[in-house]
């Protein structure tokens, strides 16, 4: 099977996985974490790298990271490198550490960033570690809701921002974003990655395409690309909409606004002028139809025969 492509450019997210090799543990002690911490800050220092989320795990670590610089593999050379010789050393052993290839998935930041880092700060609660993600101490979870446990190098701004532009108030509804899934099954964001590579919505997919993969030989390794069709339009999403549940304007807005975030693959700020709203309004609004789906089996059927019948109309096009 052919690797997954590294596509590195300025600013791009990623959410970054390493493992421990055979699934072995990789932190034995608190200071291996801390350790570990030291790393992240370190590269935010030297690669100008910025880690909008963590969670140190038992054999595993989850990253949501920015490069500002298009120098990903230069910052997990430093993060896997660093550390691996650091392991090595105090415990006098040699060999690997980590297993094979850090995994990068490249995301669209405005469409996903919210989901990943409430999947991230979840881990510890889904692997029965703890019971609220407030009670695990190698996260950022605790960074996100009370401003003295930030870390001068955690940037938790931008996905506080996409909340409310009053930082307390942001903090707040974050908590009630993450905590709203204790107890619950819920789809992993991860679920709708693209050939391994991309977590993005048709537009950005194809963007990415365009300007980082076409005319290169590797491109045959994201033989996936290929399948995408063309994104629904938001006059589409929005006739589709209308004619489902125009008797209920305010729900039918909504929906518009979570249907638009979900496919269109437009950035919050696009679709909030297309609907004279700002991107924490979009953002909010498609945090609550998910909820709504979740609790609603009608608007759930609702919503997959809008989706069907955009799908449908995606494929004559």
């Amino acid at each position: 099977m052919a690797r997954p492509l590294r596509i590195e450019y300025c600013d791009a997210y990623y959410h970054v996985t390493s493992r421990g090799n055979e699934q072995r543990s990789i932190y034995r002690t608190d200071r291996d974490r801390e350790k570990f911490l030291d790393y992240l800050k370190s590269v935010s220092e030297r690669y100008s790298a910025v880690i909008h989320a963590y969670c140190l795990m038992t054999n595993h670590y989850h990253l949501l990271l920015q490069t500002p610089a298009g120098n990903l593999s230069q910052v997990m050379r430093h993060i896997n490198g660093a550390y691996t010789t650091y392991y090595n050393v105090k415990r006098k052993r040699s060999g690997h550490l980590l297993q094979g290839r850090y995994k990068a998935i490249l995301v669209d930041r405005d469409a996903y960033a919210q989901e990943l880092s409430r999947y991230i700060h979840l881990n510890p609660v889904r692997a029965k570690i703890v019971n609220n993600p407030e009670e695990y101490r190698w996260s950022s979870y605790g960074g996100y809701i009370n401003v003295t446990n930030q870390p001068d190098w955690l940037c938790a701004d931008f996905v506080l921002s996409l909340f409310n532009r009053k930082p307390s108030v942001a903090r707040k509804q974050y908590r009630q974003f993450v905590e709203s899934m204790l107890g619950r099954t819920y789809e992993s964001p991860l679920q709708a990655v693209f050939a391994s590579t991309i977590l993005g919505g048709v537009d950005f997919i194809n963007k990415i395409r365009d300007r980082y993969i076409s005319g290169q030989t590797c491109a045959r390794n994201v033989p996936s690309l290929k399948l995408l069709s063309c994104k629904p339009t938001i006059q589409q999403i929005r006739n589709a909409v209308e004619e489902e549940l125009s008797v209920e304007p305010r729900l039918t807005r909504r929906v518009q606004l979570y249907l638009c975030q979900k496919y269109t693959g437009m950035r919050l700020k696009d679709i909030g002028v297309e609907f004279g709203i700002g991107e924490s309004g979009v953002a909010q609004a498609g945090r609550r139809v998910a909820v709504e789906i979740e609790e609603d089996k009608k608007l759930n059927r609702i919503i997959a025969k809008i989706t069907s019948v955009l799908r449908m109309s995606r494929m004559k096009t």
